[in-house]
């Protein structure tokens, strides 16, 4: 085998090996999925509880669920008008509220009374940087749990209250 061919040879084998070692060696974390978007957010009242729905195309990403002193909107700071003494605030990451385009994929309210008997009010707060944040409003001490739904795709919140159906 003349030595050019010998050359080609082991060029080509080298970067198959390279090809090779370098798709075996990504990790499973590496697939990268998009990130989900929040297209709406709802809410009901039940005999003994009160429900927030947040519908996702994607999945359903990280969400935590704090108690905050107040409501203040994601960036600026500036106070969220809504009534009560205490406060959930409601952040979902990685996720966003628009598209690539910049153009919004959320269509539900921004800011709302309710009147339920828990439930006060419901904002989205913000939409930044992979967060998207929802404030919720309450009279009393919520006491609550969540869980995610799947098929639609759905975080869902659920805040406890005395039995109305009595």
């Amino acid at each position: 085998m003349n030595h050019l061919r010998r050359r080609q040879l082991v060029a080509l084998a080298t970067g198959a090996l390279l090809t090779a070692g370098i798709t075996l060696a990504a990790p499973a974390s590496a697939v990268v999925r998009p990130t989900p978007l929040v297209v709406n957010a709802r809410w009901g009242g039940h005999c003994t509880y009160d429900r927030i729905v947040i519908d996702l195309r994607g999945h359903v990403p990280g969400v935590t669920v704090t108690r905050v002193p107040k409501l203040v909107q994601d960036g600026s700071g500036k106070s969220v008008p809504l009534a009560g003494k205490h406060f959930l605030q409601i952040r979902l990451h990685p996720a966003a509220a628009h598209n690539r385009a910049g153009d919004s994929t959320y269509h539900g309210p921004k800011l709302v009374k309710i009147y339920l008997p828990q439930l006060k009010g419901l904002a989205m707060t913000g939409d930044f940087e992979g967060y998207v944040t929802f404030g919720a409003a309450f009279h009393s001490k919520p006491s609550f749990t969540s869980f995610k739904l799947h098929g639609p795709e759905r975080f869902v919140l659920d805040v406890a209250h005395r039995n109305v159906c009595r």
